[in-house]
């Protein structure tokens, strides 16, 4: 469990680097190197902490809880090992629960600042989540449906005992629903553009205009942690090759890190390379696309118990 949020903790940022690279590179640019995040949390860690003038405990509390939520998430979730002692936590209601409150806790903190653009980025942000969240729980729900339990590590575990149920309809329209919504919980493109100040079309960046110096770099440091956590799950949920499993030795940590690594780098690039060449939707597009992927799920629940 330690080392699960030692690697995510650590290696969050070096992604975020990552992705920014790739970018970089395919747009014609040299880029700013993939520890250029890092050196921007570390800057901006060094700065005297400023609130606005009337918020209160709400802005306050914001940062530390959605960093803090992230850290219990990547602890709970099957990433580099399947065994953890927090099993009654990976629960797929829990880990969505605490996803869902750090969501929450950070749109308050953007209410709190009583501006205009952290209420709009607030209530974007509310409506992609309750379309969100209902999908991550079918899309999965789909999954642990053969298992009969709810224990992601229980799911994952049961995935790599047997590689070839993952080519299944239901693993299918379950993988392409949980993509599209880690796109949007990530806020990354078609769904939010992680890198524009535009003001009609800011989403998770309307929230966070307020926030500055070690409160701004916590929540960037949360969100890389969030993107890594919700790559690695769906990773170990589709591709657990790799993963450790209960009683492994030091060798086989070792190789499930390098693994998870890995697959969460190509996963990156990938996202950062079709973010090039892809548009960001407009904002009342946006629950259509969410929509879609909730019936998506909705129809991998109805395969798995017809197949069941």
């Amino acid at each position: 469990m330690v080392l699960q949020v030692l690697v995510v903790a650590a290696g969050a940022p070096l992604l975020a680097g990552l992705m920014r690279q790739v970018r970089a590179r395919l747009e014609g640019r040299a880029g700013a190197g993939v520890r250029q995040p890092w050196r921007d949390l570390r800057k901006l860690a060094r700065k005297e902490p400023i609130a606005p003038r009337g918020t209160g405990y709400l802005f306050r509390a914001a940062p530390p809880l959605l960093a803090g939520t992230t850290l219990v998430v990547a602890a709970a979730v099957p990433l580099v090992t399947a065994a953890s002692p927090l099993d009654g936590v990976a629960d797929l209601f829990a880990v969505a629960a605490l996803l869902a409150l750090g969501s929450v806790a950070l749109a308050l903190g953007g209410l709190d600042t009583g501006t205009a653009f952290g209420g709009m980025g607030a209530s974007r942000e509310m409506t992609v989540l309750a379309l969100v969240e209902p999908t991550i729980l079918l899309a999965v729900f789909a999954l642990s449906i053969r298992v009969g339990t709810t224990d992601l590590g229980a799911i994952v575990t049961e995935t790599a005992s047997s590689p070839l149920s993952v080519i299944s309809p239901v693993s299918l329209l379950a993988a392409v629903a949980l993509a599209v919504v880690t796109i949007a919980e990530s806020g990354r493109i078609p769904v939010d553009n992680p890198s524009t100040h535009l003001e009609l079309t800011m989403i998770h960046e309307a929230m966070i205009l307020e926030y500055a110096g070690p409160d701004l770099a916590l929540i960037e440091w949360a969100s890389a942690m969030r993107l890594t956590v919700m790559l690695g799950l769906f990773a170990a949920l589709f591709a657990p090759v790799g993963i450790a499993t209960a009683g492994a030795g030091p060798i086989m940590l070792l190789v499930a890190v390098v693994a998870f690594a890995l697959k969460v780098a190509l996963l990156g690039g990938l996202l950062a390379a079709g973010e090039v060449f892809m548009a960001k939707l407009r904002l009342f597009r946006i629950p259509e696309l969410l929509a879609g992927s909730f019936l998506m799920a909705l129809l991998a629940v109805a395969a798995s118990f017809f197949l069941a």
